[in-house]
């Protein structure tokens, strides 16, 4: 067993704050509603705010996975330039996901650019999917390690 990282001991109060930080991506998009519709069928997932100028997509247990916010709504100075563009360069939208085949299927069925795949990717081991989401951020489905 490994020691955990420096300031985090095991069984202690900094342990358990570590474990429960969550990972919240949140991207900037055109339309609110169009993105939320899109990672919805994407990843089989639902709404959990609904909203014009800001939703969170969540998963079957009611688990944040993505939140989307217009560009232009609550004067967010840092949320970036939609004017620049590929929003996301070098960043990736990246979900393990649960039965490959059919999140395969569900992103054929959306008006998207698949980029390569599906393939194996031996390093991972595992299967990828990427694609370009509406806006333009490249988005990965990913497999579960070893389901080869």
């Amino acid at each position: 067993m490994t020691e955990p990282p420096a300031g985090l001991r095991r069984g202690g109060d900094v342990e358990e704050e570590a474990r429960t930080m969550r990972p919240q991506p949140l991207i900037a998009v055109g339309d609110v509603a169009a993105s939320s519709r899109w990672y919805q069928q994407l990843l089989g997932c639902a709404s959990g705010h609904g909203g014009t100028e800001y939703e969170q997509i969540v998963d079957g247990d009611g688990t944040l996975v993505l939140q989307l916010h217009a560009w232009d709504a609550h004067d967010h100075p840092h949320m970036g330039d939609p004017d620049l563009r590929p929003y996301g360069n070098g960043v990736l939208l990246w979900f393990q996901v649960e039965g490959f085949e059919a999140a395969v299927a569900r992103a054929r069925a959306l008006p998207a650019t698949i980029l390569d795949g599906p393939r194996v990717n031996p390093n991972a081991n595992h299967r990828e999917l990427w694609l370009r989401d509406p806006d333009g951020y490249v988005v990965v489905l990913a497999s579960f390690s070893g389901d080869v």
